[in-house]
């Protein structure tokens, strides 16, 4: 039988131990907590958990370069938008800055006959997507779920010139501190992102994040929209770098949807 002294010592061993091995598997979540610089950029993803690893082994990752001179015409549809003014919210998520719709459902797409409703839109610095080789200074990407789960994304290259009115207030109440959020007073209208949008690029793709998983319809407006350059650089100033290089397109088609 252990004695009283020897009791508390073997209590505060065990106690010790138990911190120890606290502390080992706190320390091992943050090591594989992924990022786009260092041990943990997107070259290393797959090798940070098991379940990204479809970001090295997938053979359809996003984001692409497209060669429009490759472009197949006859292929699937471009999306139906249904978007209209409600407010948001504006998150600083720890790896980019995203807009939270107080209302998600009421803004929508149909793409395939199915229905997608907006679960957030972020952005990217620089573009992630390339066209002909050529990256711009970032990208939004319209992220969308069906009830099923489902996902499919509506990306939109961004350009540097006029200021964008529609995300003025967005860009000005971006929160530089991670995991925090502003609400914002007035409304956005993600249509305005798409006015004069005849072309759509499509093709099947993944999250450009970890997990990096597969089966995401991909929607790419071949026409760009214009930031200022304050805006852009509001952003870069929070993030800068925080997009993942193009993968390779193995025997994936992209379709042009007109």
């Amino acid at each position: 039988m252990i004695q009283s002294k020897n009791m508390k010592w073997y209590l505060a061993a065990l106690l010790l131990v138990l911190l120890l091995a606290q502390a080992g598997c706190k320390k091992e979540h943050e090591k594989k907590h992924w990022g786009y610089t260092g041990d943990t950029a997107p070259a290393y993803w797959y090798n940070l958990d098991p379940a990204y690893a479809i970001a090295k082994d997938g053979k359809a990752q996003s984001p692409v370069n497209i060669v429009t001179a490759d472009l197949t015409a006859e292929g699937p549809a471009k999306p139906e938008f249904h978007y209209q003014a409600v407010k948001f919210e504006v998150e600083n998520n720890g790896h980019t800055i995203e807009g939270l719709p107080e209302h998600g459902a009421e803004n929508y797409i149909i793409l395939d006959k199915e229905r997608y409703n907006l679960q957030q839109f972020h952005f990217h610095a620089a573009s992630e997507h390339q066209i002909n080789g050529k990256e711009t200074p970032m990208e939004v990407h319209l992220v969308h779920k069906t009830a099923a789960g489902g996902l499919a994304v509506v990306g939109i290259l961004i350009e540097a010139g006029k200021e964008n009115a529609g995300l003025k207030e967005l860009f000005a109440k971006m929160p530089a501190k991670e995991h925090s959020k502003n609400n914002l007073d007035g409304e956005i209208n993600l249509a305005d992102l798409l006015t004069g949008t005849k072309e759509i690029y499509r093709y099947d793709g993944s999250l450009t994040t970890p997990p990096c998983s597969e089966g995401v319809k991909w929607s790419l407006s071949a026409q760009t929209i214009e930031l200022s350059k304050e805006q852009i650089n509001a952003f870069k100033g929070i993030y800068n770098g925080n997009n993942r290089p193009v993968q390779s397109l193995y025997e994936r088609k992209i379709y042009i949807a007109k």
